[in-house]
């Protein structure tokens, strides 16, 4: 009986545990596909979750930001997903390749086709954007989540360091550090380092060169003594008939 109560009280906590932390992970999200470092590319997806049991979701809005907004974004196209992609105005023109922008894309709106996200499932929208800002640890994109039955789920709040998550969370991407390779010349170890490669390289073509030329002599040098061994045998063979016949 004990051991009874004392299972049925864990398989409580366990439920308990999992109907808290369940909110915490049906909220739309945003993640890097592999890095997003400041000052590069990436490409990113917003992880849509059907919270519903009797509705579907039909509509998602991206709202991109305005504070730091991005020059290029490019959404990957999604079966069964209609897209539409708003730009706007520009307080402030970016530059970009040396080439001053003053629009950027401040919306994009995914619409299904059919049925769209239904309960028990979830969908990736992958973007490609950049380039990412430098002077900021995160970006944060406002979403709106609509459901069959016309609900509209706005996933606004920006969570705060050091306070709980809000309720409807907004999906935040974070920045990781500038990567520095690629972007400078090679050291002068480097530089040292592949003379050093070529010499080696230079010496074994050399040693190879004169190995393949020993190996041709001594090719020569056998053919020409099988040559000679076969005459001297044929002249010893003649030369012994003529004794014989004599």
């Amino acid at each position: 009986m004990k051991a009874s109560r004392i299972a049925a009280a864990g398989a409580a906590a366990g439920i308990t545990v999992l109907a808290l932390s369940a909110p915490a992970f049906a909220h739309v999200s945003v993640q890097p596909e592999g890095e997003a470092a400041k000052g590069g590319y990436a490409v990113v997806d917003f992880k849509v979750p059907n919270e519903r049991d009797d509705a579907s979701t039909t509509k998602l809005e991206v709202n991109f930001p305005t504070d730091h907004p991005l020059a290029s974004v490019m959404p990957e196209p999604v079966p069964g997903w209609k897209i539409e992609v708003t730009k706007s105005k520009l307080d402030k023109p970016l530059e970009m390749h040396g080439e001053k922008i003053s629009e950027a894309v401040t919306k994009v709106t995914w619409t299904a086709d059919g049925d769209g996200i239904e309960a028990g499932f979830f969908q990736k929208f992958p973007v490609s954007v950049g380039t990412l800002p430098e002077d900021t640890d995160q970006l944060v994109f406002k979403a709106l989540q609509t459901y069959s039955n016309k609900e509209v789920v706005r996933w606004i709040e920006v969570p705060q360091k050091g306070q709980e998550e809000p309720d409807n969370p907004a999906p935040v991407l974070e920045l990781s550090a500038a990567s520095e390779d690629g972007h400078h010349g090679s050291s002068g170890d480097d530089a040292s380092d592949a003379e050093s490669a070529e010499k080696a390289s230079a010496e074994t073509a050399a040693d190879s060169g004169s190995a393949d030329g020993t190996d041709t002599t001594a090719r020569v040098l056998g053919v020409v003594g099988i040559v000679v061994g076969a005459a001297g045998v044929a002249y010893g063979v003649l030369a012994g008939r003529r004794r014989t016949n004599a």
